[in-house]
């Protein structure tokens, strides 16, 4: 009863549910190999310049309220 029941929602065992090589999945996951060498540069980050004495907290907030609401009329 229990076979014919999972039979009716597709859980039967089936024999094309066999173990696949470990090439097989890797070409499935990751597609085929190739020969191509990839070689990443890491570029050193920029200095951020240090300014002295004149920005204070309230410069600074206004600021970036300038920044974002130019970001946000640049986007409409």
């Amino acid at each position: 009863m229990l076979r014919w029941l999972l039979s009716l929602f597709g859980r039967g065992r089936r024999d094309e549910d066999s173990p696949i090589r470990e090439a097989d999945a890797y070409a499935r996951s990751y597609g085929d190999r190739s020969g191509e060498i990839v070689s990443v540069v890491r570029q050193e980050p920029k200095r951020i310049p240090r300014r002295t004495g004149d920005m204070t907290g309230e410069l600074l907030r206004r600021a970036f309220e300038a920044k974002l609401d130019s970001r946000g009329r640049a986007a409409t």
